[in-house]
């Protein structure tokens, strides 16, 4: 693993790891990566764990008799969530019960993420924990999340996490090796990819659709978390996390996956979460001839150069700037809602609309402003 001074990773489990058959957690598979982690602090590793599950681990309370109403789509919603509930403190118990040592739980959804302030009281909290010997537990808070809320996959949460939390190393545990050239579970000449040095439209084009019944994230979103946590500068690994092997290869310093290697010039904590966590609210479109290839340019944006004003976001929310290509320009806090933001553009006279962004300041500020590189996938 990654050879830092000090060294903290950032360890996801799946939903199939944690109970394979639905019937509540086994310690089958996670007896191995609880030694792992075991081992990771005795060597002195700070370890944090995002463990999916607690859908999986309480749906065995609630079992359907055919024709229930709770078959519906919306009834589904529900149980989901009342499964969650009933699961956390089940999954939770679990962990516990293979650590001599103290842990937390910590339930996220997207909002808290999102917003800078509870992101870095996020932060904070980790920190504290880590140097107090405790292990943040985190998953996302499935009971109370909506759609509008959730983050959706515990891969993706996790580079969130591991860039929240300053990690140098993640590894996310599937159900195969690693990144396979095609799915290795239809063809049986794929090839494993050990090491990527790029998240390209060709590495992503490999990704297949997830292979368990149980969980959500399959290979395209552990790609997703990769390109997040490497562009932070996070060693992100994929590997087996179904055997012993591949956290004993980890400990021993061998790769016994795909290595995402991290990225040489990797973005500062607050760009990173402008770029990779915040979701924008709505997107402002300009002409594609338009000068937006740096942060000084977007600030100098003007009424004038507006064409469009797409969503609803309040003052002080995140919106894509876009060009009317269909490029994704940049990320950036609004200093206007879009709806003062639309009767400005709209004006005739030029004059006029200059005169309210005179008199207000500029469209968005200078410091927070995350350009976008072309990337296979962007976190809007």
């Amino acid at each position: 693993m990654n050879k830092q001074p000090r060294q903290r990773i950032v360890l996801k489990v799946g939903s199939a790891l944690i109970a394979p058959d639905r019937q509540g957690c086994s310690s089958r598979y996670l007896l191995a990566i609880a030694q792992f982690i075991v081992r990771c602090r005795a060597k002195g590793i700070q370890t944090i764990l995002v463990s999916s599950g607690s859908i999986a681990a309480g749906a065995h309370r609630f079992p359907l008799k055919p024709g229930s109403e709770a078959n519906s789509p919306e009834a589904q919603v529900v149980l989901k969530k009342a499964m969650a509930a009933a699961g956390q403190t089940e999954m939770m118990a679990t962990w516990d019960k293979f650590f001599d040592f103290p842990t937390a739980q910590i339930l996220l959804t997207h909002g808290d993420l999102r917003d800078r302030e509870r992101y870095l009281s996020i932060r904070e909290t980790v920190f504290t924990l880590l140097d107090h010997d405790i292990l943040p537990i985190l998953n996302e808070n499935d009971t109370v999340t909506t759609d509008a809320l959730k983050v959706g996959d515990n891969d993706n949460l996790s580079a969130m996490v591991a860039a929240a939390a300053d990690a140098d190393t993640l590894v996310i545990c599937s159900d195969i090796d690693g990144l396979y050239n095609k799915n290795p579970h239809l063809h049986s000449d794929a090839e494993l990819r050990p090491e990527v040095n790029k998240i390209d439209a060709a590495i992503y084009a490999m990704a297949g659709g997830s292979h368990s019944d149980v969980g959500t994230g399959g290979m395209r979103t552990k790609i997703e978390a990769a390109e997040k946590a490497s562009s932070h500068g996070i060693d992100t690994y994929i590997v087996n996390g179904f055997k012993e092997e591949s956290f004993n290869a980890l400990l021993s310093g061998r790769n016994p996956g795909t290595l995402f290697r991290a990225s040489e010039t990797p973005l500062q904590e607050r760009m990173h979460w402008l770029t990779h966590t915040v979701r924008a609210q709505g997107e402002v479109i300009v002409a594609a001839d338009e000068e937006m290839d740096s942060a000084k340019n977007c600030a100098e944006l003007s009424s004038n150069e507006v064409l469009e004003v797409k969503g609803n976001f309040a003052a002080g929310d995140t919106i894509l700037l876009r060009s009317d290509d269909g490029t994704c320009l940049a990320k950036a806090r609004s200093n206007y809602s879009s709806s003062l933001l639309s009767f400005i553009a709209e004006q005739e006279d030029p004059e006029l609309a200059d005169s309210f962004t005179d008199s207000l300041g500029g469209i968005v500020s200078e410091k927070d402003i995350a350009l976008l590189s072309k990337t296979p996938q962007l976190e809007k």
